[in-house]
């Protein structure tokens, strides 16, 4: 008896998915309902119906054909492409009665014999007389698309088994000829019949080496050379997923302006600068947002701008260390110093310090634990320590990803350009008049010009691999 109620063939055009749904098609009790989702036809291409319903009618309620699917006799599925009615994916990826079978092929071989067809109007071949050969001009650009549309949607298939703690029955291009592979995957379907042999109605298109299916080679080859096939210049990421952080969030008393905060220094500079554009106090600009409270701002501001501002993660890194490490203050982290201190080995004096009273804590020794606290920020980001990554340090990239889930920045500035950007906001919201941005913190910026070299441009770009590589950051001095 089978532990799935229907099952869903995973696959891309040219995969061999064609071939597939004929040989499981052989099987006593299992039935393949071709692309039931495809959003030109329903099924297959001359079908007006499958199971009794129409396009238009799968377009209004797609579940009622997932429930014909799952009620047809026998143990019935349907074959399902990245570009295939998304409303059913999660429905599918998150039922363990769902079996998955996860059809793959090199996706060099899928892409060009994907151009081959388009280019000759041959999709199916069953009569190996009736072959249309022809070569297709490799484009490079085409291909990474191509590719990259493929790898998220696989990746999207990977991640939604593993949280759910299911798995798949894979299946690559080259295996579809092994009748004992279609055995198994019968098995893996809870059905107890089996093939002597497979279905050769179906013939193999274009059955030469890919190189010679293509007019440009050596281009071809040139443009597959530039791939890291094992991603060996990837950058590890460990560092936790963030939410958006909406609470943080800062409005202007009156005017349509959203504050997103990375944290890192400037958060007050920026805070003040709103109240002045307004001609009211700071404590009346407006704070501790939930998603309800941010929603009713919205609408009532038929016009609003939301901004970011980006910090070069030297300064950022400081002034974090500054804050909340080093000198006394309400936003001190006590705890996370003191383990820091004893655990990490931070060589910092047991007691905060005054800002304006270093008491003996010189140059050398500013220098000193603050490359030290880099350190512990590349290992925190690496998920090796046991110390929360807080947003102060966490990486900025983190911080907006986190803000993607309710909704990206209108602009993203740079603290270099900010009076500069700051004025173009205004200028898309009809503001004329527009403040200077007031003085940050001279005391801290004075104590990292001091210390800055090399050893600490380099500590940080080892800390903060991201940053630098998605936002573009060069040295700070």
């Amino acid at each position: 008896m089978s532990n799935f109620d229907y099952f869903v063939v995973f696959a891309e055009m040219r995969t061999g998915s064609n071939y597939l749904e004929a040989n499981i098609n052989l099987f006593d009790g299992l039935k393949c309902h071709g692309e039931a989702f495809n959003p030109s036809f329903i099924g297959y291409p001359k079908y007006d119906d499958l199971l009794g319903m129409t396009v238009d009618a799968r377009k209004e309620n797609p579940d009622a054909l997932l429930d014909a699917i799952k009620a047809d006799e026998g143990l019935a599925g349907f074959r399902f492409f990245s570009d295939h009615d998304q409303r059913v994916l999660p429905t599918c990826l998150s039922d363990p009665r769902c079996a998955k079978i996860i059809l793959t092929r090199n996706p060099v071989d899928s892409f060009i014999s994907w151009k081959i067809a388009k280019a000759t109007g041959q999709w199916k071949l069953t009569n190996a007389t009736h072959a249309k050969a022809r070569k297709i001009q490799f484009d490079g650009t085409e291909f990474a698309e191509y590719l990259d549309k493929l790898q998220k949607f696989q990746q999207h298939l990977q991640n939604a088994l593993q949280r759910s703690g299911q798995t798949a029955f894979y299946l690559n291009y080259d295996d579809l000829g092994e009748v004992e592979i279609m055995n198994g995957l019968a098995a893996f379907l809870g059905c107890a019949d089996r093939l002597n042999s497979l279905d050769r109605k179906l013939k193999k298109q274009n059955p030469v080496p890919t190189i010679d299916k293509v007019t440009n080679p050596d281009d071809m080859k040139a443009a597959l050379a530039g791939w890291d096939r094992f991603d060996l210049d990837r950058t590890p990421n460990f560092e936790p997923r963030r939410g958006p952080m909406i609470p943080a969030y800062v409005a202007a008393p009156k005017s349509g302006l959203l504050y997103l905060p990375l944290r890192g220094g400037i958060d007050d500079q920026i805070g003040q600068w709103m109240a002045d554009l307004d001609n009211r106090p700071y404590k009346d600009l407006r704070r501790r947002f939930s998603q309800k409270t941010l929603r009713e701002w919205k609408r009532r501001h038929a016009v609003y701008r939301s901004f970011a501002v980006l910090r070069h993660p030297v300064a950022r890194a400081h002034d974090a260390f500054c804050t909340h490490i080093l000198f006394e203050g309400p936003q001190l982290f006590p705890k996370i110093r003191q383990t820091l201190r004893k655990v990490h080995k931070l060589p910092i004096p047991a007691d905060p310090l005054l800002p304006r009273n270093l008491k003996g804590y010189d140059i050398k020794a500013h220098r000193k634990a603050f490359l030290a606290f880099l350190g512990f920020v590349k290992n925190n980001l690496s998920a090796q320590t046991a110390v929360r990554t807080d947003p102060a340090w966490a990486s900025q990239l983190a911080v907006l990803q986190g803000m993607a889930q309710f909704g990206l920045p209108d602009m993203i500035m740079r603290e270099d350009q900010l009076e500069k950007d700051l004025s173009f906001l205004c200028d898309q919201l009809g503001i004329t008049t527009v403040p200077r941005l007031p003085d940050g913190d001279d005391m801290k910026l004075s104590l990292l010009r001091e210390i800055y070299d090399s050893s600490i441009e380099e500590a940080t770009q080892d800390a903060y691999p991201r940053d630098y590589l998605s936002f573009g950051f060069g040295d700070w001095m």
